[in-house]
């Protein structure tokens, strides 16, 4: 029943009461257990009881004329990785398996205000590492569109989850690229915040100068929706933004024909070069020539320190992991450090090294301050477009096995998501097209804060295209 039904959709159609909240559950839990066994994109389910408990008190209100929450009886998941009272919270790793959380994130937290029901926890790369799904203690998510592909990763089983229709909508985290990865392979939308915008707090730190919460819908549109309610300044996280936080939907509507009339948007030479798959490429600039037709000017702008980033970010990220993975010792909580698997131990390796006396100043503090260089790239360019559009992936989906025993190719495919992370801007994927019988998305990458123009160009762009519409067949 969930199939292409997005979030706003459902609202109306609980309102108008030609749905229940009942209704929407029970179509979840039917879509996971006739999908999951196959995809293997949740990696716990809450039980039916406790789920139409929860429905039914939403219909009661319905029922009785009261007005409903932005996201109340709204079937959600989330990436196992944020901290869930009364759920299990393994981050993907046997280290976690069996940790029930004290307590909720904030972003939970404001969900469950915000009326939504959390139908499970996903799948992703353990400790959020990996760009394909692979990584999972757990067994590898599959890629709905071919279940011979990777869905992409580390959020690899929220993107599915929305794919497949058996959620709304799903949280995950973007550190260098683990949204909007997986929504480029999977179809969907999918969201990396400006760094600061939503709270860190609670959820399982990767590369804490990196990550980022967002999330996964089928539409833009929806999309504005969720960072209405997950944005905001939160006391317990130092690194949270306290500007206020703007009603999106409301700047989504188009003034004329030609809703991108006087925007400006800049192409990265630097994301068009050698590299990247001639199809890909051309679907972009398609994607491009449509903007263009509604109303926006493009122009060729230059990122010089693009192809520095992945040797920076491989710097700085394996060693902020190195540092938040050593307090999972076995003591408090979880398993013993045994329990790590290859990529996670690869990374602490790196990171340890690159702290380590005598290359500190070598590696991490000549990171840095390339990292610097990366961020001052984007003000400039900012200053001259709005926004910018380039790829997500150089390639299309590859085969499950491809590149698990290559870190360095499975790297390469950050390569155009990277340097937004360093500079800690947002960028929210789009679908674009399909190549292949395979999806392929593109980014808008704003400056920061500047969510609401990603929503306005990717929500008109999608409404004059209609891509997210083609499903796939499970």
């Amino acid at each position: 029943m969930i199939g292409l039904l997005t979030i706003q959709k459902a609202k109306e159609l609980l309102q108008a009461k030609e749905i229940s909240a009942q209704d929407l559950v029970r179509a979840s839990l039917k879509t996971i257990d006739d999908t999951d066994e196959t995809l293997n994109a949740y990696l716990t389910v809450r039980s039916e009881k406790d789920l139409l408990e929860e429905a039914q008190a939403v219909d009661e209100k319905v029922s009785l004329g009261e007005e409903l929450r932005p996201l109340e009886g709204i079937p959600i998941a989330l990436k196992d990785i944020y901290s869930t009272e009364r759920l299990e919270t393994t981050a993907g790793s046997n280290i976690l398996k069996g940790y029930i959380s004290p307590y909720d994130a904030t972003t939970v937290k404001k969900l469950k205000e915000a009326g939504a029901i959390i139908i499970g926890k996903t799948n992703l790369d353990a400790f959020a590492h990996g760009a394909s799904g692979e990584n999972s203690d757990f067994g590898p998510t599959k890629n709905p569109y071919d279940l011979t592909k990777v869905p992409g990763g580390s959020s690899s089983g929220s993107a599915v989850a929305v794919a497949s229709g058996s959620a709304l909508m799903a949280m995950g985290t973007d550190t260098g690229g683990s949204i909007r990865l997986p929504a480029s392979f999977c179809n969907v939308v999918g969201l990396k915040p400006t760094y600061g915008r939503v709270s860190r707090y609670g959820v399982i730190a990767m590369a804490s100068s990196l990550d980022c919460m967002g999330h996964f819908t089928r539409t833009v549109e929806d999309s504005a929706l969720v960072l209405s309610v997950t944005a905001g300044h939160d006391p317990y996280d130092a690194t949270s933004r306290e500007n206020s936080v703007p009603d999106y939907l409301s700047l989504l509507l188009p003034s004329s024909s030609h809703p991108l009339k006087s925007l400006r948007i800049g192409l990265p030479q630097e994301y068009l070069g050698e590299g990247l798959d001639p199809t890909i490429k051309s679907l972009v600039l398609a994607a491009v020539k449509k903007m263009e037709e509604l109303g926006a000017s493009v122009t060729e702008v230059s990122l010089p320190h693009t192809d520095a980033a992945v040797a920076v970010y491989y710097i700085i990220c394996p060693s902020e992991v190195s540092a938040n993975l050593a307090r999972f010792d076995g003591v408090r909580y979880g398993h013993r450090r045994d329990h790590f698997g290859p990529e996670a131990k690869r990374r602490i390796m790196l990171g340890t090294y690159a702290l380590s006396s005598g290359y500190y100043d070598s590696y991490y503090l000549q990171a840095q301050k390339v990292r610097t260089l990366i961020k001052q790239d984007f003000e400039k360019v900012f200053t001259k477009v709005d926004v910018l559009v380039a790829p997500v992936s150089p390639t299309l989906p590859f085969n499950l096995g491809e590149k698990v025993n290559d870190p360095l190719a499975m790297y390469l495919s950050d390569v155009y998501m990277d340097p937004i992370n360093l500079a800690g801007v947002p960028s929210l994927a789009v679908p674009c097209g399909f190549a292949e019988g395979l999806p392929v998305g593109l980014q808008i990458i704003g400056p920061a804060l500047a969510e609401a123009k990603l929503f306005l160009v990717g929500h008109n762009f999608e409404q004059a295209t209609n891509y997210w519409q083609q499903v796939p067949e499970i």
